[in-house]
């Protein structure tokens, strides 16, 4: 049985799929994260579903739950980024 199947998927969640990132500083995703996890902390320099440009430092296995388009390759230095979709 589907649990997805036939329903609305919320906002906030769960993530119907999640996709490794690889970091640019051009290309936003496909579609947009509502949570990134982070394998190996580090800075991690993203771009907001709001339009704004931050840099924060995560640790290991962090889960960032916000709302995210791209996350750059200048400024980032975590490694294994996925982001979590509802695409």
């Amino acid at each position: 049985m589907n649990p997805f199947a036939n329903r609305a998927i919320p906002l906030a969640g769960p993530a119907s799929d999640i996709v490794a990132v690889t970091p640019s500083d051009v290309t936003d995703f496909e579609d947009v994260a509502i949570a990134l996890y982070v394998e190996t902390g580090g800075a991690l320099s993203l771009e907001t579903v709001g339009g704004g440009s931050r840099t924060v430092t995560v640790a290991d296995n962090a889960l960032l739950p916000v709302g995210v388009r791209r996350v750059n390759a200048s400024g980032t230095t975590a490694s294994g980024i996925h982001a979590l979709v509802l695409g």
